[in-house]
């Protein structure tokens, strides 16, 4: 349209743009819908479709807190509450003995959400060792579970970290959204040892659907707040 007059005047009619669409879509003429532009219809449709950028969310980590609380048999080995803000800053001063990959991981500057453990603890391999995270918002002054005793059941001892995870559970205006899993990472020292692991750090995730910290905080504003 932008060539010339003539050409301009060509695409301007609309039973161009029908012609092309009559080859992409030809059910819609089985049932035309009225006053249909042909050429709205090739414009909107004919292109692949271009990811939407989040708009800034409306939770900040300064408006956050988070209660970690972990249990090995029923007993309580580690309690901490921790601000979103520290979480959001990593573990900065980690102690010597820790794996490549792990140190690898620290010092990539991606996005993560870590605590580092003072002091550190053991945990005899084979023990049940389960989790529960909290999470508080300062500006609405309401609560959401992230976690509920879930269980740590897979040890990758080439990462040096023990895993566990909760499908996260949204509000009720949101139905269409499930599945979303939180996960919580052990991070220990490479010890050499086959019975107990050292565990120096935490770290926490919603890999299945954010890895941004903004797709974090729509992800988090959306849980169900009690």
């Amino acid at each position: 349209m932008l060539v010339c007059h003539q050409w301009r005047d060509i695409a301007k009619d609309d039973y161009l743009w029908k012609c092309i669409c009559a080859k992409k879509w030809p059910s819609i003429f089985k049932r035309p819908p009225p006053a249909l532009s042909y050429h709205k219809l090739f414009v909107s449709f004919s292109k692949p479709r271009r990811t939407q950028p989040l708009l800034p969310p409306k939770l900040s980590f300064n408006d956050l807190d988070f209660y970690f609380d972990i249990w090995s048999d029923d007993k309580l080995i580690f309690s901490e509450s921790i601000s979103g803000t520290t979480l959001r800053l990593g573990i900065k001063n980690p102690p010597p003995g820790i794996s490549d990959v792990l140190k690898s991981h620290l010092d990539n500057p991606d996005y993560k959400m870590m605590m580092q453990v003072e002091p550190r603890f053991t945990i005899p391999l084979g023990r049940s060792v389960s989790v529960s995270v909290l999470v508080t918002r300062k500006d609405t002054d309401q609560i959401a579970c992230i976690l509920n005793k879930s269980m740590f059941d897979y040890v990758d001892g080439t990462a040096f970290r023990a895993l566990a995870y909760d499908y996260l559970t949204f509000s009720p205006t949101h139905p269409f959204v499930s599945g979303i899993r939180a996960w919580v990472s052990l991070l220990f020292l490479a010890n050499n040892s086959d019975s107990i692991i050292d565990v120096f750090g935490i770290e926490m995730d919603f890999c299945d659907a954010a890895n941004s910290e903004n797709e974090v905080l729509w992800l988090l504003d959306i849980l169900d707040w009690k």
